[in-house]
């Protein structure tokens, strides 16, 4: 009988754990330009974005190749949070370095800007597309020779007089500015943990026009 004892008990063998799924990166980046006098200007909203999402989860930027960098785990994922220090117009050299460092896929890259054809706050975000206009990703686009990266639009609208644009774009946000940006920093950082573990689509379909 110890045969037939073997045999259900063999049948009885729990199964093994299921494989741990490998962590997933994503790189985040918040595009910009470096120095005091660009802080607060309605271009630098990827570097806004950022600096609250830091402050809320309790992260900090370092310094490192090309840009400030910060590192932060939530359910299983790691998020690099990357403000280039190359100038808005060269910000491609900082992404293509941190993606191929961090071996991290296009479609795992989410790129901040500022978008004057949004009304102020309005959130845009898409799984591909051209530069817009906007120079910080004309610049990615060149550099990774591709357009096919999620992308996250912050309006800053286009309420500037002819010929007054850079001006505007580079000017500091007035006070009527101001008091929406705390609500609409707050929003963009569930974008941000919502692209990781969500998805670009759930997220698109969240937060679009939000």
């Amino acid at each position: 009988m110890n045969w037939l004892t073997n045999l259900f008990t063999s049948k009885q063998e729990p199964l093994s754990e299921p494989p741990i799924e490998p962590m997933k990166k994503f790189l985040i980046v918040g595009l910009g330009n470096i120095g005091a006098e660009y802080v607060n200007t309605r271009h630098n909203i990827g570097f806004k974005i950022l600096d609250h999402f830091a402050r809320k989860e309790g992260v900090s930027f370092e310094t490192a190749k090309l840009g400030q960098v910060a590192e932060y785990k939530f359910k299983g994922r790691t998020f690099i949070l990357l403000k280039p220090n190359t100038y808005m117009n060269l910000s491609g050299k900082a992404v293509q370095y941190w993606l191929t460092k961090e071996k991290i896929a296009p479609e795992n890259l989410l790129v901040i800007t500022d978008d004057l054809n949004l009304s102020l706050g309005t959130i845009r975000i898409k799984p591909k597309g051209s530069d817009g206009g906007h120079n910080g990703l004309k610049n990615i686009n060149l550099v990774l020779n591709s357009q096919e990266y999620p992308r996250f639009r912050f309006g800053i609208s286009d309420e500037f007089k002819k010929g007054q644009q850079v001006d505007y774009v580079l000017g500091e946000w007035n006070d009527a500015e101001k008091a929406i940006l705390p609500e609409r920093l707050d929003i963009s950082a569930e974008i941000i943990k919502s692209f990781g573990t969500a998805g670009i689509d759930q997220t698109m379909s969240a937060y679009n026009g939000k």
